[in-house]
């Protein structure tokens, strides 16, 4: 019986693998994750950069060609003289706070190597102790829901396509990546959501941390 249960497991892993292949390698798209969603207008009106309250904001952020670069060291002050957070470098979008109904995030994004135990991610607020929903972090090159499990490996200097669909109602949330679902969560409760990206020092942080984003979205689903 152990014997079986080490095969199943074998095979369950190995199709894992298989599927993340075609899905990273192959950029196979099997589904369309906005369908049914409408894109919303989203320019500089609607979110701002959070970065170290000491700096101005072109040390810290640039968008240029389409491309929004963030980055951030270890060293940095938070982002607010009284908070007690990890320096970050964020692109926070205050437009759409949403407290229920389906909400989407889609961009692409890259982390150049040597970018590590830092968030690139998150759907922030959540119900207490916990301050977010999601939190998709980059250690050692990998993707990992908050400290683990891993959801794609080898990320360093590539590009991928993300969406973050939040069902607030059914407490649901679901990661694609390149079209892809690759993970399911439940939600974590609040009464008040937003969506970042850029980098937000975590825990065993690299002192560079960089990620960069392209395409940023936000859709909700037609009633």
């Amino acid at each position: 019986m152990a014997f079986l249960f080490q095969k199943l497991a074998f095979f369950s892993l190995s199709f894992l693998q298989f599927a993340l292949h075609k899905i990273l390698v192959q950029g196979w798209e099997p589904s369309d994750p906005t369908k049914g969603f409408i894109s919303l207008p989203l320019n500089r009106s609607y979110y701002h950069i959070q970065k170290p309250y000491d700096l101005p904001e072109n040390q810290r952020y640039c968008f240029s060609d389409g491309v929004h670069r963030c980055w951030v060291y270890s060293t940095d002050k938070p982002h607010t003289p009284t908070s007690q957070t990890k320096p970050r470098t964020e692109i926070a979008i205050q437009g759409y706070n949403y407290s229920y109904g389906v909400w989407q995030f889609e961009g692409h994004w890259y982390v150049p190597q040597g970018t590590s135990g830092v968030c690139i991610m998150q759907v922030f607020g959540a119900s207490p102790p916990h301050a977010t929903t999601l939190m998709l972090r980059v250690v050692n090159g990998s993707l990992l829901y908050y400290r683990g499990p891993v959801l794609v490996q080898d990320i360093y200097d590539k590009w991928f396509k993300l969406n973050v669909i939040h069902d607030v109602d059914a407490a649901k949330v679901k990661v694609y990546i390149n079209g892809c679902l690759i993970f399911e969560a439940d939600g974590r409760g609040g009464t008040s959501h937003a969506f970042k990206c850029g980098v937000y020092a975590q825990n065993d942080d690299s002192y560079y941390m960089e990620s960069r984003w392209k395409d940023i979205k936000v859709l909700r689903k037609c009633d």
